[in-house]
């Protein structure tokens, strides 16, 4: 007999990596005919499945209020405390209303006891979880001490009591082997590892007559080679080190495409990365303009592309992150089957790694051997299709959502005895 299901997050909307594998997380539940209901700030869920509270939204202004108030600093005040609490008890509510309307059997965390972008909604769903007993599967994406900016704080005791905290009835799931080592060192929580998945059991469907003309909207002549870096414009994704590979391939064919803009974390770095690409002569075609979380137009009227169009017209993935909580567009660039060159960050050399990809890599910096690998993918077809066609085997026996599949229905076995 199926369960329902309650997934509850800030957000799940757009394409955000939580909102994206909590929708993987439904889909194969569903599959197994446990229906799912949503509880967020944001959503783009259907009405009838969902509670929308616009509290509950990472950027309400009470939320930014209090992380004012407790992040870069080391005391909180009473006033502080007392908003905190106050927004903790509403929530409350509201989350005991969901259980109620939608006959809640399992609840499902998404990020909300990982990291502390919410402490109101943190504290109530602990509380929530602590005096019903509900079953619950905590899936933590990352923590707090994983993001300088927390590192700081005054609210050591909320951290503590939340994210995330150790109750008997919830199951804790995080995405790589290196989480699951920290938690358990820092917390004494034991969890499952669940890596991020894709469909890999089905070939992506590519609308190729849709995107037809993205290349010649980006600037790039035909002839044009496509370096795709599928990020925001960070400082942890080290774009430098992409634009510098494309500098030593040494030929103006060669683009490199950023997809996505900064993001909400200031536009020093972007401003570093154009003047780098500047300094060693790199096209550097920034086009976070010309791509949305959904198709359409832009302000100006131009045909707005997915990143999933993007990728069937990119000839190459640069991936040089120095730190991921596990890779997606790692994942996505096997998926497309598209050559990678990728930086050997942490968590890459300890889950990912170790599969037998066959990839490009590099140690933190671009070596001649790196730049002669690239060129030799990109000019001879018969290394690229055995390179990509090996990658996808591999993704398909590790990352697939048959992966993910077996592992939720031996958690959801835990809580009820047998797979249901």
């Amino acid at each position: 007999m199926g369960k329902n299901i309650g997934f509850i997050s800030t957000r799940f909307a757009g394409t955000d990596g939580v909102s994206l594998e909590a929708a993987k997380w439904a889909q194969l539940l569903w599959d197994r005919e446990h229906v799912s209901y949503w509880f967020a700030g944001e959503l783009d869920r259907e009405s009838s499945s969902s509670m929308l509270v616009p509290e509950v939204f990472f950027d309400h202004e009470e939320v930014r209020w209090i992380n004012e108030h407790v992040f870069g600093v080391k005391h909180r005040t009473s006033e502080t405390s007392g908003h905190i609490h106050a927004m903790r008890n509403y929530l409350k509510g509201r989350l005991y209303e969901f259980i109620e309307k939608f006959d809640i059997d399992i609840i499902i965390p998404q990020n909300v006891l990982s990291i502390p972008m919410h402490i109101p909604l943190g504290l109530a769903v602990t509380e929530l979880i602590a005096e019903t007993g509900i079953p619950t599967i905590a899936h933590h994406h990352d923590f707090h001490w994983e993001r300088l900016r927390f590192s700081l704080n005054a609210a050591q005791d909320y951290l503590q009591m939340a994210f995330p905290p150790k109750l008997p009835s919830i199951q804790h799931v995080v995405i790589s082997s290196l989480a699951q080592e920290e938690l358990a060192l820092r917390t004494g929580i034991s969890a499952t590892v669940i890596p991020n998945v894709l469909d890999f059991e089905n070939e992506p469907q590519a609308d190729i007559e849709y995107s037809k003309n993205f290349r010649q909207e980006i600037g790039l002549a035909e002839g044009d080679v496509l370096i795709l870096q599928p990020t925001r414009i960070v400082q942890r994704k080290g774009i430098e080190h992409a634009i510098e590979l494309v500098s030593q391939l040494g030929d103006p064919k060669y683009k490199l495409v950023i997809s996505h803009e900064a993001g909400d974390e200031g536009y020093d770095y972007a401003t570093f990365v154009e003047d780098h690409a500047r300094d060693h002569k790199v096209d550097l075609k920034l086009v976070s303009c010309h791509i949305g979380e959904n198709r359409g137009v832009n302000e100006k009227g131009e045909k707005l592309y997915t990143l999933w169009d993007v990728y069937p017209h990119a000839d190459f993935v640069t991936y040089t992150s120095l730190y991921e909580g596990f890779g997606n567009a790692f994942l996505e660039a096997a998926y497309f089957r598209k050559p990678i060159l990728i930086n050997r960050y942490e968590v890459f050399v300890r889950d990912i790694e170790p599969q037998g990809f066959d990839l490009i890599v590099m140690d933190g910096f671009i070596t001649d051997r790196v730049v002669n690998q690239v060129r030799d993918v990109l000019e001879s077809p018969e290394r690229r299709d055995g390179m990509v066609d090996h990658n996808y085997k591999v993704a398909t026996r590790h990352y697939s959502y048959s992966v993910l599949r077996k592992r939720l229905a031996f958690l959801i076995a835990n809580f009820f005895g047998i797979e249901i």
